[in-house]
């Protein structure tokens, strides 16, 4: 009989196996002993690791984020949990002006190992300081890795990998994501020094780019439109990892297909859609491409509260399949 597996539980086989193996491994943060701050992702590891590594705090993001830092440079490896990404940024100068650093100003004698975990929180209502997806900010800092998983074991596999990489890693995971379902398999050890983006559906006449519940959809809508159009085939790429990115299979992709779409949960100016585009044009000779790269990404104003503001606001399947039917079929 075949296992499955939800996202939200393959997070929590990621810290049982790190808490199991690793030793050094403590977890920090806001909400980790509620039976519903973080879902199901830490579920009982209290009662079953001791509040001695399973550590909730008070609300103060740039405290525990900071003590986290300090901790990894004294051998520890600390996972630091931020329930919502919108409030992560009380933590800016830990992150950005310390942990991103250390390694640079010391001559790589310091490594701050500490992965901060940043849940994404979207949809239902909560408005603009509740909705954010700051991804392309974090992946904007040199001297931080961002990893973003959108296939179920890849949530677990690079949880495990970012913990155990001695650079700082700022590891998103999406709540809109957390009902996915996938067997269930052994743990992958990766080196995430060496991950790399990942082919989700092979593909012949566009390429699709994406990360996260991005690349959700994108699948999503690559099935409704290859129900009525079947003489088409669609290149889907996770990019996992979006700081640092590689290239090599994206170039590939767009070389074979020659036409290419971005689909980024983020906002357009200065986004991750943005950068992939601005790379592959300086990396390839743009007289390859059949058709203008595509910058599908939200809209350059704040999360509405509004319900049905909520659904023009979002990306959704029917906006990929619409940009399908433009670039194949009527091209």
């Amino acid at each position: 009989m075949t296992n499955y597996i939800t996202y939200s539980e393959a997070i929590l086989e990621g810290f049982k196996y790190l808490l199991d193996n690793h030793k050094d491994v403590f977890v920090i943060g806001q909400g980790l002993w509620s039976p519903w701050y973080v879902g199901n992702t830490m579920r009982d590891l209290d009662k079953l690791y001791g509040k001695k590594r399973i550590i909730d705090t008070p609300v103060s993001e740039n405290a525990v984020t900071g003590a986290a830092i300090g901790a990894s440079l004294c051998g520890s490896k600390p996972i630091v949990v931020h329930p919502r990404m919108d409030f992560m940024l009380y933590a800016m100068d830990p992150i950005i002006n310390q942990a991103a650093k250390w390694s640079y100003m010391f001559g790589g004698k310091a490594n701050p190992q500490v992965t901060i975990r940043s849940i994404v929180n979207r949809g239902g209502e909560q408005g603009a300081q509740h909705s954010q997806i700051l991804h392309s900010l974090f992946a904007h800092i040199p001297g931080l890795r961002v990893v973003m998983p959108y296939s179920v074991l890849d949530a677990r596999d690079l949880l495990i990998s970012s913990v155990l990489c001695k650079d700082p890693v700022i590891f998103i995971d999406d709540r809109w994501l957390y009902d996915e379902k996938d067997e269930s398999k052994e743990v992958e050890k990766l080196n995430l020094e060496e991950v790399t983006s990942r082919k989700v559906l092979e593909g012949n006449d566009i390429t699709i780019i994406s990360s996260g519940y991005s690349t959700k959809i994108s699948k999503n809508a690559i099935k409704i439109f290859n129900e009525a159009n079947k003489n088409y085939s669609i290149e889907l790429i996770d990019l996992r990892v979006i700081n640092p990115i590689n290239y090599d299979l994206i170039l590939k992709s767009i070389c074979k297909t020659k036409r290419f779409i971005v689909v980024d949960g983020g906002w357009k100016t200065c986004g991750l859609a943005s950068e992939i585009i601005s790379s592959v044009v300086e990396k390839l000779d743009p007289n390859i491409l059949l058709s203008k790269p595509i910058n599908l990404s939200l809209k350059n104003c704040p999360a509405p509260s509004a319900n049905v503001l909520e659904r023009e606001y979002y990306l959704s399947e029917q906006d990929i399949v619409s940009l399908l039917k433009r670039e194949l079929l009527d091209s």
